[in-house]
């Protein structure tokens, strides 16, 4: 998914740090980012990090209840944080103060029956295996 302020090198969607110098610490407030749809129904995140060249990113992800995920592989370890409801995928659950992450080549979906607020860090992009951004 597209970002709505295009960037180049590590930067925050919709903050503007073009005043700011190269070496000075972004402070992040949160609650003033926006969440930005991604390609799955149900499923809204805010961009915390990006670094397009590196594929590194940590996003926010809101899920509504009943909201899914495709199939698809962890090309890098993947780490996520549930901070409220909870995710599943077919080997288990992780509820809200759970940690999980995923070895580089781990496939599943996921899914959330009620909903949840995860923390989530990425080495490099998924590459999905169905649905919308399927190659």
């Amino acid at each position: 998914m597209p970002d709505s302020v295009a960037a180049t090198g590590p930067h925050t969607p919709n903050f503007d740090d073009s005043t700011m110098k190269p070496s000075s610490t972004r402070y992040l407030d949160v609650d003033g980012l926006p969440w930005m749809d991604t390609y799955y129904d149900g499923i809204e995140m805010k961009i915390l990090f990006k670094d397009e060249e590196r594929g590194v990113m940590t996003a926010l992800f809101r899920w509504q209840p009943g909201a899914k995920l495709p199939m698809h592989e962890h090309t890098d370890i993947e780490q996520s944080y549930v901070l409220e409801g909870s995710l599943r995928d077919f080997e288990g659950e992780c509820k809200a103060g759970d940690y999980a992450w995923r070895p580089a080549g781990s496939k599943h979906d996921a899914w959330s029956p009620d909903g949840c607020l995860l923390l989530a860090m990425f080495l490099k992009p998924n590459k999905f295996l169905e649905g919308p951004e399927a190659s």
